[in-house]
């Protein structure tokens, strides 16, 4: 029984080592952007999709078609248009003939969904009937056609991407697909030594090259494991505490009351715990610390807590809402910071 146990301690131990490995596979292509590439890998671990929102020419898609590179899973790329319709995404049914009886019969034709990671850029340039194609897939892992159930090959993640400023031809996603996405990850500028060095790396001759560093099966053993991570009771009720001090009719928080419109539901304390369990295990602990849940909290509650008229007109985000609420509701918990 003990050699079992040490066994799989070991296996424990190489599948969290290889995560390092996994983000210095990234790097060799991916300047900067830790960050970043910290909260793609989080959304990975815990099960879930993420939304990136950024300018053009940060890297988005580029970033996750190396992380795909490094992971040895299938990847696929639908370009977002407004002319994309569902079955461009999910698939078809075509018609087919049997060639030794004459016979023919509809075949379902799998669409670029039935993928390990998908890329669905610029995501909000397609009418909300093709979004909508999404929904079952996100949450149930599973596409339905015809009356017919496919299930998704697992791991299964979505990546989404979207321009924040150009809103001509655009169509927003409706709140409940965002509350599908775990994550909401803002990509910001590099910082200036940063972008000196991508200058420099991507306009010479070399290209590098990135070897896979994990399998598909590895990333389900980790995404079983983050779901092991101990947390303490005090710090479910901290995430909980906050998930409620976000809706503004039952609230005692005035500058809710105030600023938000529609607070975060259940599955936001959800997301909350598993994304702060995945970036423990990420950071190499097997503990999660209100230091992770800080970490988590505003790619978390981004899309879920939504400010209204007067908060726009003062300047006040999403994530001002929530950065408020972590310094308002404290925890006092030996050794939690």
């Amino acid at each position: 029984m003990n050699e079992e146990l040490i066994k799989e301690e070991k296996e424990v131990s190489q599948l969290i080592n290889k995560l390092d490995t996994l983000k210095k596979e990234i790097a060799k292509v991916i300047v900067g952007q830790e960050k970043t590439i910290d909260q793609l890998l989080i959304t990975f671990l815990a099960g879930g999709h993420a939304l990136l929102e950024g300018v053009p020419g940060l890297a988005k898609t580029l970033m996750i078609r190396t992380l795909s590179q490094a992971i040895d899973l299938d990847f696929r790329r639908i370009q977002f248009t407004p002319d994309l319709m569902p079955s461009d995404i999910v698939g078809t049914e075509i018609l087919e003939e049997d060639h030794s009886t004459g016979k023919k019969f509809f075949k379902f034709n799998k669409g670029p969904i039935f993928s390990n990671i998908v890329l669905a850029d610029e995501i909000n340039r397609t009418p909300p009937k093709t979004q909508a194609a999404l929904l079952e897939a996100m949450q149930e892992f599973e596409v339905t056609y015809s009356g017919q159930t496919y299930p998704l090959d697992r791991p299964f993640l979505i990546l989404a991407t979207q321009n924040p400023i150009e809103q001509a031809g655009t169509f927003p996603l409706p709140e409940a697909q965002l509350d599908r996405f775990l994550l909401y990850i803002q990509i910001d500028y590099p910082e200036e030594q940063q972008e000196l060095n991508i200058l420099k790396s991507t306009t010479g001759g070399k290209s590098a090259s990135v070897e896979k560093v994990m399998a598909g099966e590895e990333i389900i053993k980790l995404q079983s494991l983050v779901r092991q991570v101990p947390i303490s009771d005090d710090l479910v009720g901290f995430v909980n505490q906050v998930i409620r001090a976000t809706r503004p009719k039952t609230t005692a928080i005035d500058y809710v009351k105030d600023w938000v419109s529609w607070g975060a539901g259940p599955r936001a304390g959800q997301a909350m715990i598993l994304t702060a369990k995945a970036h423990a295990l990420l950071q190499g602990r097997y503990a999660v610390t209100k230091a992770d849940i800080d970490t988590v909290a505003l790619p978390v509650l981004r899309h879920r807590v939504l400010v209204n008229f007067k908060a726009e007109a003062e300047g006040v985000t999403s994530d001002d809402v929530t950065s408020h609420l972590l310094k308002t509701i404290n925890l006092s918990i030996n050794g939690a910071g």
